[in-house]
């Protein structure tokens, strides 16, 4: 085992040429300030967010390997279209990975940091697809005992987001919610929260087996888009709930339309008068994925009293502050094994995430196919 004096890390670059360069870097741990530790990463989930940094716009059906077994490089084509957006990365070589969980093995001279000598913790600040990172002790969580580096490396981006969207729909006066993708880690998760605390949702699947997948855990409301009845098995459903508010990870095409205008269809069935405005009950789309990069359209159907807007977990922290931030991440922590378990498909190194095999089934964003990064686990 290394001393943790250097160790590797996974870069991405997006070169002027419009090539995509996927490679591992043997990088120096800088020493801990006072106030930092040292952590040997032993877990890191490749969630879509982080896909979004490691792949950029690069079409990876291009994709080709070079290298050596415990140095591989992987180059894929990033399309001339896509290239204006990337402007701002080019010719960058950027670490990777928002999460993950590990041991501290040094740190700074604080009581703070000092007091996590030796614990695993979970950690939240980029670069997490290394074999070592130092940061602040106050991005570290330390686990709970008999918690492992694999249980608690999803703590943050998921969990988090899942409560945010509950919390959301609280502050903004609704009652019950809608979920797209739904059958995701994310939107199980997010079922199991709705189930113990009570609240109404209503899940958007794309398949008959996605919607397995949810009636297993306990979910009530599922709708599944791929049927010719979906509309009108989506408007029953909000009429039972009075969902008003839905969390939308797809992104492009018809469906934030298609919810905004079966939420006023479900309003006006209980509606006292005619209003040729629309009703009045305002209608709230947050669009907070990408899977489908088209255009988003918006037939309208659904009066004045709505709106279509963008939501990301980073913003909503940082609105709503310290102290609540505090009680959202004590509640993922105290419930890790049950509502916030996540479940990966397969457990690889550094150098196996970069095996073009392996790249074609996590980069396809496909549900119930998470992969999980052990930095420290040898190919």
């Amino acid at each position: 085992m290394s001393d943790g004096k250097t160790g590797l890390q996974l870069r991405s670059l997006i070169k002027k040429s419009g090539e995509l360069e996927i490679s591992l870097v043997d990088v120096p741990t800088p020493e801990p300030a006072d106030d930092e530790v040292v952590v040997r990463i032993e877990a890191a989930p490749i969630n879509p967010s982080d896909l979004g940094l490691l792949v950029g716009a690069a079409d990876m059906s291009t994709a080709k390997a070079s290298g050596t077994k415990d140095s591989p490089v992987i180059t894929a084509k990033v399309p001339d279209g896509a290239m204006r957006a990337m402007g701002a990365r080019i010719d960058q070589s950027l670490p990777v990975g928002n999460e993950g969980a590990g041991v501290v093995i040094r740190t700074g001279a604080s009581d703070a940091a000092k007091a996590l000598m030796g614990k695993t913790v979970a950690m939240i600040g980029g670069a997490m697809y290394a074999q070592y990172r130092t940061l602040k002790a106050r991005d570290c969580q330390p686990l709970p005992e008999g918690t492992s580096a694999a249980e608690g490396a999803s703590w943050f981006v998921n969990p988090l987001t899942a409560l945010g969207m509950t919390e959301t729909m609280r502050r903004e006066g609704h009652k019950a919610l809608v979920h797209t993708a739904a059958a995701s880690n994310l939107g199980q998760m997010l079922n199991k929260i709705c189930i113990k605390d009570g609240i109404p949702l209503v899940n958007i699947v794309r398949s008959k087996e996605q919607a397995e997948i949810l009636k297993k855990i306990g979910a009530k409301y599922v709708v599944d888009s791929s049927v010719p009845s979906f509309l009108d098995d989506l408007t029953n459903a909000l009429v039972e709930t009075g969902a008003t508010i839905a969390f939308d990870a797809i992104g492009g095409g018809k469906l934030a339309g298609d919810i905004l205008n079966c939420m006023e269809i479900a309003i006006n069935k209980t509606a006292k008068e005619y209003s040729r405005y629309g009703s009045s009950v305002h209608k709230q789309v947050y669009v907070y994925g990408g899977l489908d990069t088209r255009p988003i359209e918006l037939p309208r159907g659904f009066g004045m009293a709505w709106g279509v807007g963008g939501w990301l977990l980073t913003p909503f922290l940082q609105k709503i502050g310290p102290a609540d931030i505090g009680r959202l991440r004590q509640r993922v922590v105290s419930e890790l094994k049950t509502t916030f378990a996540s479940h990966y498909t397969k457990v690889v190194s550094l150098q196996e995430t970069l095996d073009p095999a392996n790249i074609a089934v996590y980069a396809k964003r496909a549900t119930g196919e998470k992969f999980l990064i052990n930095p420290n686990k040898l190919s």
